[in-house]
């Protein structure tokens, strides 16, 4: 095995030797980079003496709309927002289901209310509801809350049970209910 070892390591050496004589370079030279250099710049001045010319040109001649090619159309863009959704707005958010019920709490997000206390054992349950401003609003089975045209359908010993309406993103009616909980730092 040491005699393959040596016999390749002696072929290689004298492969290299031999590929390592004094024959000529094939490659370009020095003097060929500096005649390409030469060449170039000459190009370069010669473009830039032509370029006051070609916009002089550019300018007297009107743009033709019909013509084809990049930039050849000089027509400004104007955004229509009319038909479109506000792209700052939630995509789920879409009113107009219940348009013409508002309330106070129609104005966040369920996530951002938050369940206080619940009256639940009585013909006619209610719950304390608060908003992130620190207000409270009671609500009711079928007071509207939330963004997304949520409407209360039940009050529960320590919930209250939210139906959202809206349109999702293939354009169909959809409805979620969402359970608005006591928090159990505050007993519930």
């Amino acid at each position: 095995m040491r005699r393959i070892r040596a016999i390749a390591v002696l072929a290689c050496v004298a492969l290299l030797a031999t590929a390592c004589g004094d024959e000529p370079a094939t490659g370009p030279t020095a003097a060929d980079y500096k005649a390409e250099r030469e060449r170039l710049l000459a190009k370069m001045k010669k473009n830039k003496a032509q370029a006051p010319q070609q916009q002089q040109q550019q300018q007297a001649a009107p743009a033709d709309p019909n013509a084809s090619g990049f930039g050849a159309v000089a027509a400004t863009y104007t955004y229509d927002k009319k038909g479109k959704r506000d792209p700052f707005q939630p995509y789920r958010h879409n009113r107009g289901l219940q348009a013409d019920v508002s309330g106070p709490l129609m104005a966040y997000e369920l996530e951002q209310l938050q369940v206080v206390a619940v009256v639940w054992d009585t013909g006619n349950p209610r719950a304390l509801v608060s908003d992130p401003r620190g207000d409270m609003h009671v609500v009711r089975e079928g007071t509207p809350i939330g963004k997304n045209d949520g409407l209360v359908i039940h009050i529960g010993d320590n919930m209250v049970l939210v139906k959202e309406t809206y349109i999702d993103f293939a354009g169909e009616m959809t409805t979620n209910d969402v359970e608005l909980r006591i928090r159990s730092t505050q007993g519930g």
